[in-house]
């Protein structure tokens, strides 16, 4: 799993993709941490995205850099508790002027079931499941 994010973290931005209702959903994101060796994004509970995840867990996500991409899909499941937020915040201290641990809006969501294939167009794709 420390490729996946290795590769997130250097891409700077990927995109996320959920489903509304029936409409496909995707929007960047930039948040990547592994927490109790699982990998964490981060929202706002009062954005679309929270509540299509809540409503859907399952998602997609697709970043590129340096001619290579990667595309996750799992299930993103809340994790409610403060140190997980605390842990995302602290990652990125960028977001404490938006966010807080304890705000009742912060979200961190990690993937379950997830499968990360890497791909280029000069090497067989590589997988990883976590």
């Amino acid at each position: 799993m420390e490729s996946v994010v290795n590769f997130l973290k250097e891409a700077g931005t990927y995109y996320l993709a959920t489903v509304d209702g029936d409409q496909p959903r995707v929007r960047p994101f930039g948040t990547a941490n592994v927490f109790e060796g699982k990998l964490y994004i981060q929202t706002g509970k009062v954005k679309d995205v929270s509540k299509q995840l809540h409503a859907n867990p399952k998602a997609e996500v697709c970043a590129f850099k340096d001619g290579e991409w990667i595309r996750i899909s799992g299930e993103l499941i809340e994790d409610d508790r403060v140190e997980a937020r605390r842990a995302m915040l602290e990652a990125y201290p960028s977001l404490q002027g938006m966010y807080k641990e304890d705000d009742g809006n912060t979200e961190v969501l990690y993937f379950k079931d997830a499968t990360a294939t890497f791909y280029s167009f000069t090497s067989a794709p590589r997988t990883v499941k976590f």
